[in-house]
């Protein structure tokens, strides 16, 4: 990776929970955190857990406190060090007395072991009805064998696609699954060995048997996202989408181009090869599957994610935990470490191999299950399955897994408990609009508990965890509301509420949705709602000539209508001059102004808002977005002029 890679700033070593007592001439012994510095979906391709150089932004540990001026070695350390992933801890060898006295141990159980799972097949014979609908789940699809019964992409050998110069075909050898690019003397061909996903697009993982990397490259041994996938209502191949943030045409993710040597091969092996089986393609070329991808798509044991993402499992936790590292990977993954070495006496390079044999897990082999089984939500459910009188804790627990000593630890289905289980993997971060909300999907919680309403709700009040969505939101506009209303008890009433929307009352303007939580979040196939329940009267989404609520229904307006309105029915005052100054036409419609626009988010849920509305004034507009430097947006002004045209043709 570049030398020139900005630093990112890793969170100050904190004690855990209370200070380490260090009285007189106490020796602390020496505590190594394992650094876990990962988003799932990422502009990095690989995280190496970096303990010594800042190569990858992880700062060095000697440099992690202004207090310590020691040097770190690959020994011992006088002072523990502990990084604070939110409510995660994560220590390496002993913490001393004093420390333990402040902490109490969660259980004598385990549900967070992967010998805890037994697998969703175990749920079937008492829960049949959960079970079969789980059984029809995109989540039981997120990820699955390229078996004949899988596979839903044309794999005839008759489909292609014509990108960036070249050609991509799809067929089958054998019992195999083939795709192959050729573009001049590029030649590429993949096995392919997993699908992901099943519900708009199916996405295909697999390993190269062709290509210009040589042979001895990790081209042809690791899994990692393939270029094309399978639009399923279609029935055509595209190019993947969204395997990183989507950008510019000229910078797009492509998997087709020259692949950097292995790692075996460059300079700095030392600096970024300690974390076994690291894949070194560059963040524009492959994605690794086990790497980049495995940790949502697939059920692995609490305790292995704790290790492998704390970046998004400690946010999602309601107390604050603390994980033996070295005792835990000793007990349960020996293979990786036996404890056989004194967990001081570690090596650093010894501890990133560890942390990488971890970070790379093949989810066919170390999984639960691939795809979102059962016990993703659940957690290890093994004791259950003997004694259906043991209820599964909605909690970690394992003996080397700590809570504070204070800490009232509720295992039962709390609202905390219940949106933990969906934020394992419903959070992170993605490309957002101004007021901080996501503009596409996959992180719902992370966006939902930016609103205040979230403090009461769960995700299960809007949405049952066992029943599939499908492919368009079935509940009807009166049940939408009717989830509002549980708690705004005050606008219960028909014109009580029609007094507070200023809207007739039934009417899409009435809706409480349609206001608070609108259609700004790109869903792959559909702008489907923002998760973040916000206000229209907004002003940085106004001020940013972003998506808001009244003129997405109010396409033909301008911005000076909008905000006089705002202003009149709710008193909200704004910097107008502020505002009209991000709108090159203040007199224009807001609609045709964000189709001209320069923020690509707001393009696309504004061709989306004329495609449903089918305002054909705008077709014009969206006719251009047919050439937009952003694959997506050229995607769905596509679906917008045939629908459109469509309509045209009835008329």
């Amino acid at each position: 990776m570049s030398k020139k890679k900005s630093r990112k700033r890793v969170p100050e070593p904190v004690q855990p929970f209370e200070p380490i007592s260090k009285g007189g001439s106490e020796t602390l012994n020496y505590s190594l955190l394992a650094i876990v510095c990962v988003s799932v979906i990422s502009v990095s391709l690989y995280a190496v857990y970096e303990l010594s150089r800042p190569k990858r932004g992880i700062r060095p540990l000697e440099h992690a406190r202004g207090d310590t001026a020691q040097k770190e070695t690959n020994t011992r350390r006088a002072t523990p060090r502990f990084y604070d992933f939110s409510n995660l801890f994560l220590k390496w060898d002993d913490l001393g007395e004093n420390s333990m006295k402040t902490l109490k141990v969660t259980s004598n159980k385990s549900n967070i072991r992967p010998q805890d799972y037994a697998g969703p097949e175990s749920c079937a014979e008492c829960h049949q009805e959960n079970f079969a609908d789980w059984s029809n789940h995109s989540h039981r699809w997120m990820n699955a064998l390229a078996t004949e019964e899988n596979v839903q992409g044309d794999f005839s050998g008759e489909a292609r696609i014509q990108y960036h110069g070249g050609t991509g075909t799809f067929f089958r050898k054998g019992n195999e699954f083939r795709m192959r690019y050729e573009r001049d003397d590029l030649v590429r061909e993949y096995r392919i060995t997993q699908t992901i996903g099943s519900r708009f697009y199916q996405y295909f993982v697999g390993v190269g048997l062709e290509g210009p990397e040589p042979k001895e490259h990790d081209y042809y041994t690791a899994d990692f996202v393939l270029p094309f996938g399978y639009w399923l209502d279609r029935k055509a191949w595209v190019p993947v989408v969204h395997i990183f943030t989507e950008a510019h045409e000229s910078v797009r993710w492509d998997s087709l181009e020259q692949l950097k040597p292995p790692v075996s091969a460059r300079d700095d092996v030392e600096e970024v090869g300690a974390a076994r089986g690291v894949i070194d393609h560059t963040q524009d070329i492959a994605v690794t599957y086990a790497r980049s991808c495995n940790f949502c798509h697939t059920t692995f044991a609490l305790g292995d994610m704790m290790i492998r993402n704390p970046k998004v499992i400690g946010p999602s936790l309601a107390e604050k935990y603390m994980l033996e590292l070295d005792r835990y990977v000793s007990a349960v993954r020996p293979k990786i470490w036996d404890g056989t070495q004194a967990p001081e006496e570690l090596p650093l390079a010894g501890l990133k191999s560890l942390i990488g044999d971890h970070f790379s897990m093949d989810a066919r082999e170390h999984a639960v299950t691939l795809g979102v089984s059962c016990e993703a939500c659940h957690l290890g459910c093994e004791e259950h399955t003997e004694n259906e009188k043991s209820k599964p804790a909605f909690t970690g627990q394992n003996p080397h897994l700590f809570v504070d000593n204070s800490s009232e630890l509720n295992t039962g289905r709390i609202p905390a408990n219940l949106n933990a289980a969906c934020a394992r993997c419903h959070a992170g971060n993605r490309p957002t609009y101004a007021a901080g909300m996501s503009t596409w999907n996959s992180t719902e919680y992370s966006d939902a508990i930016k609103g205040s309403c979230y403090s009461q709700l769960t995700c299960v009040n809007c949405h049952d965890p066992h029943k599939s969505i499908g492919k368009r939101w079935t509940e009807t506009p009166t049940q939408d509301d009717a989830s509002c209303l549980s708690c705004h008890n005050e606008y219960r009433e028909a014109t009580a509420r029609s007094r507070h929307t200023h809207h007739p009352a039934g009417s899409s303007g009435d809706r409480c949705l349609n206001c608070h939580m609108p259609k700004i979040n790109e869903g792959m196939q559909d702008v489907v709602r923002t998760h973040t329940i916000f206000s229209p009267t907004e002003p940085q989404m106004l001020a940013a000539k972003h998506p808001n609520a009244c003129n997405l229904c109010h396409l033909e307006k301008n911005i000076e209508w909008t905000i006089s309105y705002l202003q009149d029915w709710y008193g909200r005052r704004y910097d107008r001059q502020a505002i009209l100054a991000g709108y090159e036409n203040p007199t224009e419609s807001v609609g045709l102004g964000w189709l001209k626009g320069e923020h690509e988010a707001t393009r696309l849920v504004a061709t989306e808002a004329f495609a449903e509305q089918g305002a054909k004034w705008g077709l014009a507009a969206i006719i251009n977005q047919l050439d937009d430097p952003y694959l997506l947006n050229r995607q769905f002004a596509q679906k917008a002029v045939e629908k459109m045209a469509g309509e045209c043709k009835k008329i």
